[in-house]
Parts: C-alpha cells; sequence; structure tokens
C-alpha cells in the first residue's frame, strides 16, 4: 500500500500571532491522519474501545522544516514502518504541494482500557503489516 493521504486547510484558529501555523497544531493534523488511516483499513477506535483496547501515543519525533500560512491546503501522509506486537511505529509528513513542511515518526502502544499494556490483535497486526 501506498502512503494514505489525507487533505487539511489551515484555519485561522491554527495560527498563532505572526500568521504562521501554530507548532502545536501540527499535532491535531498527525493525529487526524492517523485515525484516518486506521480508518481505510476498517479500523475505528470506537470499535477497539468496545474491546477493551486504544491506541496511547509512546514517543513522537518531529522535524519542523517549513511554515504553513491561513489557506494552505495541506497534504499529510501516514505510512507503517513498524508493526511488533504491542507498537505500531509510523512515519508521516505534511506537505503544501511538493513542499515538505513537517516529518514525523510516531510510536503508539496498544493498551487495555481498564489500564496496562495489551498485544495488537492478530488480524490487526496483520492489517497494519500489510499497509
Amino acid at each position: 500500500m501506498s502512503a494514505h493521504q489525507i487533505a487539511v486547510r489551515i484555519y485561522y484558529e491554527d495560527t498563532d500571532f505572526s500568521g504562521n501555523v501554530y507548532h502545536a497544531a501540527y499535532l491535531k493534523f498527525f493525529e487526524r491522519g492517523r485515525t484516518e488511516f486506521l480508518r481505510d483499513l476498517g479500523v475505528h477506535h470506537s470499535e477497539l474501545a468496545k474491546d477493551g483496547l486504544a491506541f496511547a501515543v509512546r514517543s513522537m519525533s518531529i522535524d519542523y522544516i517549513a511554515a504553513a500560512h491561513i489557506d494552505d491546503l495541506l497534504t499529510v501522509s501516514t505510512t507503517v514502518d513498524r508493526a511488533g506486537g504491542a507498537r505500531l511505529v509510523l512515519a508521516q509528513t505534511i506537505h503544501r504541494d511538493e513542499t515538505l513542511l513537517t516529518s514525523a515518526s510516531v510510536t503508539v502502544a496498544a493498551i487495555k482500557t481498564a489500564g496496562g499494556a495489551a498485544r495488537l490483535p492478530p488480524h490487526l497486526r496483520a492489517l497494519l503489516e500489510r499497509a
């Protein structure tokens, strides 16, 4: 599977006093990308929760390369870097046209909603390994 992509429009609420996108807004864009990536695989957070599972961000490394601005139309791309027994490492980027603005490596861990670590269900791990 190639990189999963979603479009994100920049609104006034995403910017700071300088007119650039506020650094924390990129976290929201990456989260939307991860959620839609899973949704397109048929994995829904509400369904995971019914099974007592959730994903929690364990670590994230972000490289801010260039700024986005109000009214920009960005593309958030998500690919699986590694799928382990309980962790998933995703590579994500945000582009404006052909210009790379931000890149991130995100490690998410499967957890039990009641608390504690959980293993990825075999069918979910297989889906992620094929993605």
